[in-house]
């Protein structure tokens, strides 16, 4: 079965909703849809009033799907949410079941706790899921899934709804490690922590905010020397320990102290130390693209366990962003040609700004905004905007009947008679928007000129040509076993941990199989056969061929673009070969030349001794066939004997496996094109986004439990 989170359907029907008898079955009413979106009916019990976003009423619930499936939910309980959009007419709500919930299928949270947003102040209604869509695009983990529905509360239809996950720790949301409560002595306080730099800065009482009000309340939040208000949101309030307060608070400030250091872009002793560069990059990129000027003043980010970096995300509350909010702090109302990291609101400005002024940030932000323009994420934006609209169609004039679509709820910046008008005034943004950042981020790159001693730098937007004669004539077609020149050792897998070691030779382990493929700029993309996860050097900071060495080499979730992931295999004398990594400038190296079963494969020092010393060099040899796509032998229907599904949203892009075991998939999957051509390779857990890949046919298969599966889809 493959499961859609947006599915259109062509016919409308009309709503009945007759009221029963007290002494009927209360699952049984008669409920159908308005549009070809989803219907929630909401009544609270006794027709009671939602007034409060701290106090739950009872409620019981009707939900029906997009095939005219019928769901009931009894004493669920729902309340207000949201700050300013709660005074608004058309109001947001929290809802909670007595049981967990799949509200939007396998492969997607099963908790207690959804959202209903309104989206009262965009006239769009789309802002927020479009923002979670450019957060998936762009390669941050953690994105809030949502199902547009129509919706009924106390038998008065209200509007265009978006059920969406809330910002919690949970698989499927933010899937971070899940502290001991209550604590032990033993317990690690060390992660996982969420966090949110939270501009109305109302949590309870601490000794920054010093308020004696709310002095009974435990703790759930923190300043920073900079004025920046932290609240933690996980550990929940009412479990939070003040270990875990103390330490997180400690560690935030330890990450602050760094950066306003005077040696804060050291990449050993600065502010470096204590931040995921790539989800900083990604988010801060996508609150740059939707010009959120709210984008600082709430802030998301997250600690996990034993990890000494803070990443960055989910993004969350984009309503009026995309040019939808007619006040900035420079008083240009129209968000086009500005950065929100100068005009936008929030404390937590001053952390980016401070950014700009190290050389690396500037690089990382120019390199990785080329590669997302260059991975098409302006025309990607305006298929989804498209595809949106069109499914909201029917709804969007059901809710604006009811609430008048060029009435100003918020502030809105513009106003329009039409949908179609808020759509393109979108789309415009977009378009003009995203030049704008290219050319504004260019400008604020260091001057730095090429030396003969490094003539190219591949971080450095302004050396686009970073293309090299590959010495190794990878196959694509073939598996390869790569053994060391000393110790005879082939490079494996840690199974536990997806890092890189060497063991002796198992000729049946897939784990020491690798597809080497070639890429257009002549470096090599190396995905294990076992995992489907592609080779990469994690190291941190900003590394030169002879500093920052000694990180463990490891897998990471595929993507050819991510230059960590591309390797340049240098032939030496006698058939060896050294790798030598593209962003860390590195060599593969066995640590200290050992025998020994699981010795570290590290990325170490790439220097003149190269092609002298054994333990930097591999040998390649061809060990197998990569199997061709079979012809399709297993249709949809077939999967549904399985204990798990492939599923594909086609709106997104992603392409996933759902199961109650998800975490048991650890098989590897493969995307073929239709001229049997492999695209991609991913673990079945994982699952990946086929969004940059061109419309047509594509195969995907697996093998599990003894069976081959290949799947047609039509993207």
């Amino acid at each position: 079965m493959i499961f859609f989170r947006f599915v259109a359907l062509t016919c409308l029907l009309p709503a009945t909703i007759a009221a029963q008898d007290s002494d009927t079955d209360p699952s049984v009413k008669d409920v159908s849809r308005l549009t070809n979106l989803p219907h929630v009916y909401i009544n609270t019990f006794n027709g009671r009033s939602i007034t409060s976003k701290e106090n739950y009423v009872y409620a019981r619930m009707w939900y029906v799907d997009e095939d005219d499936n019928v769901q009931f939910f009894d004493s669920l309980e729902i309340r207000g949410r949201g700050n300013s959009t709660w005074n608004m007419a058309k109001k947001p709500y929290k809802l909670k079941f007595q049981k967990k919930a799949k509200l939007l299928g396998k492969g997607y949270a099963n908790t207690k706790k959804w959202t209903m947003l309104a989206n009262h102040g965009d006239k769009t209604l789309i802002r927020n899921a479009v923002t979670s869509l450019m957060g998936e695009r762009a390669g941050l983990k953690f994105n809030p899934a949502a199902k547009f529905v129509d919706f009924t509360l106390n038998d008065q239809y209200v509007g265009n709804y978006q059920i969406s996950d809330q910002v919690d720790v949970r698989p499927h949301r933010v899937n971070i490690f899940e502290q001991d409560y209550p604590l032990t002595d033993e317990s690690d306080i060390t992660g996982g922590y969420l966090l949110e730099a939270d501009g109305f800065g109302d949590f309870h009482y601490s000794s920054y905010w010093d308020d004696e009000t709310q002095s009974y309340l435990p703790p759930d939040g923190f300043g920073t020397a900079h004025t920046v208000p932290i609240r933690i949101h996980y550990p929940d309030a009412d479990e939070l320990d003040q270990r875990q307060t103390d330490y997180i608070r400690s560690f935030v400030q330890q990450f602050e102290q760094r950066l306003f250091a005077d040696d804060f872009a050291d990449p050993e002793s600065g502010y470096r130390q204590n931040v995921d560069s790539m989800s900083l990059a990604n988010w801060y990129l996508c609150t740059e693209m939707s010009g959120n000027v709210d984008g600082f003043f709430s802030l998301y980010f997250y600690k996990e366990q034993q990890d000494d970096h803070l990443f960055w995300g989910p993004l969350w509350d984009y309503d009026i962003a995309y040019n939808n909010d007619n006040r900035t702090r420079s008083g240009t109302a129209n968000t086009e040609r500005q950065l929100m990291c100068n005009d936008g609101y929030g404390n937590a400005r001053v952390w980016i700004q401070r950014m700009w002024e190290d050389p690396w940030f500037a690089k990382l932000i120019n390199r990785r905004y080329t590669e997302i323009l260059d991975g098409g994420i302006e025309d990607y934006l305006n298929a989804k905007i498209d595809s949106l609209a069109e499914l909201l169609d029917a709804s969007q004039q059901l809710n604006y009947q009811r609430w008048g679509i060029n009435v100003r709820t918020l502030r809105e910046r513009v106003l329009y008679s039409t949908y179609n008008q808020y759509i393109a005034d979108l789309r415009t943004y977009l378009n003009r928007h995203l030049p704008y950042l290219q050319t504004t981020f260019a400008s604020m790159l260091p001057e730095e000129p090429d030396t003969p001693e490094d003539p190219d730098d591949p971080d450095d937007p302004k050396d686009p040509d970073d293309s090299i004669t590959p010495d190794f004539p990878a196959d694509a077609t073939l598996y390869y076993a790569i053994s060391n020149a000393g110790a005879g050792t082939f490079i494996d897998v840690l199974a536990d941990d997806d890092a890189i070691c060497a063991n002796a030779r198992d000729e049946e382990s897939e784990s020491q199989q690798w597809q080497i493929i070639p890429l257009a700029n002549g470096y090599r993309y190396i995905v294990n056969r076992a995992t489907g996860y592609a080779l990469s050097d994690p190291t941190e900071g900003e590394p030169t061929a002879t500093t920052l060495t000694g990180t463990q080499l490891t897998l990471a979730e595929g993507d050819s673009l991510d230059i960590r992931q591309q390797w340049n295999i240098v032939a030496q004398t006698g058939d060896r070969y050294n790798f030598i990594n593209r962003f860390s400038h590195h060599g593969a190296n066995l640590s200290g030349g050992r025998h020994d079963n699981g010795t570290p494969v590290l990325s170490y020092t790439s220097d003149g001794r190269d092609g002298g010393s054994n333990n930097r060099m591999w040998y390649i040899q061809a060990v197998g066939e990569v199997e061709e796509p079979d012809d399709p032998t297993v249709g949809i229907d077939d999967l549904a004997s399985l204990d798990y599904a492939l599923a594909y949203d086609p709106l997104s892009g992603r392409l996933h496996f759902g199961s109650d075991n998800l975490s048991d998939l650890r098989f590897p999957v493969r995307v073929y094109d239709r001229s049997g051509r492999l695209l991609q390779t991913f673990r079945a857990c994982d699952g990946t986004s086929l969004s940059a890949l061109p419309r047509g046919l594509y195969l995907v298969t697996w093998e599990f439990e003894g069976r081959r599966h290949t799947v047609k889809l039509t993207r």
